[in-house]
């Protein structure tokens, strides 16, 4: 059940090697300490990053936990008739955006919407919005146009528009999304930005209401303000990539679970949980890993071996270099599964502490050789090959 709101009036200050994180909660649903931590990112351009609790991207967090979120976030929208196009951020979040899209289904079934997520994959053949995340390690975003015409249809018709990221400060990222996306529907009428945590200021919704012309309602967990200092002393060399040449062929890549456009909830057969459940006993600790944007499946699977009574935790590797130090405890680095050459990152995660871990994957099983010896002996893969 969603908390009702109290007020928390935490400042903290972080010591990081990358330098110095002032925070300030001004409105929360949820305490700090329940919703983020603090990690140094290995990046020049923002040497800080939220670490979220709830997201199941750097930190292992119950399905439980995780629907929790997205059922708040969702029922503290106010949308109209709609149409209505909800779109996650890539990498960190694909799976958020995804929860709270079906959340909302669930919430108000009679909600006109679509859900699609942006990519930094790049796929012959199909046709994209391009927009800049210019403080990431990784700029360069991609937003498909949907494959089905019926999808592509409500895509370029919507009313409203739903960003939904983990955290919101600048904005600017998300501000940049809905001018590439006006250029191709100039009749949006709202926008919404969503995120666990709002770090922008009380005046932000105004502020990109004025940027962009358009009516902006400011959605989180959790609004604050903050500050960085970035340490004199500090420097790094430049971060690895984190966007290559795709070298998986675009029928090797799930089209019908989000990156593509999808206008209904995942679900997970039945007989694929029994299967991958199968040999443990009642309680028995699981985690669910996804990997990289794939992550929404992971959660429908832990959320369903959660009901058959196991305690499961689900988290996703990432493409994201961040430090050892502060909130980061450890760190595994493994091949990238799309065959990009790009490293691989698994944060916080004890193999040992699991029964079994499922890893969900989009991309052939060769690709996750290098991660599946990383986890031992206890593992097990899982690619869903249709949710229809």
């Amino acid at each position: 059940m969603t908390k009702p709101d109290v007020t928390d009036p935490a400042e903290r200050t972080v010591r990081l090697d990358t330098g110095l994180l002032r925070v300030r909660v001004r409105e929360s649903a949820f305490t700090l300490d329940e919703l983020c931590g603090f990690a140094a990112r290995h990046n020049r351009k923002r040497g800080f990053l939220f670490l979220s609790k709830v997201l199941g991207k750097h930190w292992p967090v119950t399905p439980t936990r995780m629907r929790e979120i997205h059922t708040h976030l969702a029922g503290r929208l106010d949308l109209g008739a709609g149409p209505c196009l909800f779109v996650a951020m890539a990498e960190t979040a694909t799976g958020l955006g995804q929860g709270v899209f079906e959340s909302r289904l669930e919430q108000r079934p009679e909600t006109e919407a679509l859900f699609i997520h942006s990519t930094r994959y790049r796929i012959d053949g199909r046709r994209a919005l391009d927009f800049q995340e210019a403080h990431c390690h990784a700029p360069d975003q991609l937003l498909y146009a949907p494959i089905r015409p019926e999808h592509r249809a409500r895509f370029e018709s919507a009313r409203e528009l739903v960003l939904i990221d983990d955290e919101i400060s600048t904005g600017n990222t998300l501000c940049n999304l809905v001018e590439s996306y006006r250029r191709l529907n100039p009749d949006i009428e709202r926008v919404h930005f969503v995120a666990i945590t709002q770090f922008g200021g009380a005046d932000s919704a105004a502020r990109f209401s004025a940027r962009l012309g358009l009516p902006v309602e400011c959605v989180a967990a959790l609004h604050g303000e903050f500050a960085f200092e970035p340490a004199a002393s500090w420097s790094t060399d430049e971060p690895p990539p984190a966007v290559g040449d795709n070298r998986c062929a675009p029928h090797q890549l799930a089209e019908d679970l989000g990156r593509f456009g999808i206008e209904r909830p995942i679900r997970i057969p039945p007989e694929d949980l029994d299967r991958l459940a199968e040999g443990l006993n009642p309680g028995d600790p699981i985690l669910v890993l996804g990997t990289g944007e794939f992550m929404h499946v992971a959660f429908r699977v832990g959320l369903g071996l959660e009901a058959l009574g196991f305690r499961v935790a689900v988290q996703a590797t990432s493409r994201s270099p961040i430090l050892l130090g502060a909130d980061v405890g450890s760190r595994r680095v493994f091949a990238d599964n799309y065959d990009e050459g790009i490293p691989n990152y698994l944060y916080n995660v004890d193999p040992e502490d699991y029964a079994r871990i499922i890893v969900c994957h989009e991309t052939p099983r060769a690709g996750l050789d290098d991660l599946l010896q990383n986890l031992g002996p206890h593992h097990r893969s899982y690619r869903v090959a249709s949710t229809e």
